[in-house]
């Protein structure tokens, strides 16, 4: 188990209003499963995937995250265990314009202090994974959406992350990169990597091991057989 929340939730202070971003939720993320949050825009799926990354605090409940409790963790530790344990891959890619392929996934490592040489061979492993070694030299403007994409991923797992978060990944995507990224995320978790992919479309159901519903703020653990057809958002 590399994530569970007990009773976690999110509220935000506005003015004299609150506004409950997600209501109490009991969740266990296991290594080695790619789990589905599905659930339409302003449902509280985000929310729940920024609690997962540790970007922010639960308003309540008891978060842990590779052992960890994160309640109590301050900024620094927090910041230290997002660069070692969890690797983000962003619906807009996040690639940095200015810097080739190559130079994009060495960025973690570099963070981490690794040496040259060695930041080198991981991120030339990374990519190679991902099948976008030969285009190591190519800008983010030379690339197309899926390649990207894939790009990003091999940045995600450059540091040998155990959870891998995953922001409307395909959003951007055409059907053939959706059926290639999502191939690749299934591929991750097979050996070994905890996987949560966040989105709104349902045709991603059937890439996933387990399903989590986010409506209303309410996260719910659903039963996948029959809902790639039948399950709709609004």
């Amino acid at each position: 188990m590399i994530a569970k929340l007990t009773g976690v939730g999110k509220e935000y202070q506005v003015g004299d209003q609150t506004i409950v971003a997600l209501k109490p939720v009991d969740l266990e993320i296991h290594e080695g499963e790619l789990v589905l949050i599905i659930g339409p825009s302003g449902s509280g799926k985000t929310t729940l995937l920024s609690l997962l990354g540790c970007v922010i605090y639960p308003s309540y409940g008891q978060l842990y995250v590779n052992d960890l409790f994160v309640n109590e963790l301050s900024q620094k530790q927090l910041a230290s265990l997002r660069l070692n344990t969890i690797g983000f891959v962003f619906q807009s890619f996040n690639l940095i314009a200015p810097l080739n392929a190559m130079d994009n996934v060495l960025m973690p490592l570099q963070l981490k202090g690794i040496s040259n040489n060695t930041a080198k061979k991981m991120a030339e492993d990374a990519l190679n994974l991902v099948g976008m070694l030969d285009r190591k030299k190519s800008l983010p403007k030379q690339l197309s959406g899926g390649q990207q994409q894939r790009v990003a991923i091999a940045r995600a797992l450059v540091t040998d992350p155990k959870l891998i978060l995953c922001d409307e990944p395909t959003a951007s995507l055409d059907a053939s990169s959706i059926s290639t990224v999502m191939n690749e995320l299934v591929a991750l978790a097979k050996q070994g990597k905890a996987v949560c992919v966040v989105t709104h479309d349902p045709r991603l159901i059937s890439y996933a091991d387990r399903v989590i519903k986010v409506d209303g703020g309410q996260a719910t653990e659903i039963a996948k057989e029959g809902l790639t057809n039948t399950f709709s958002v609004h």
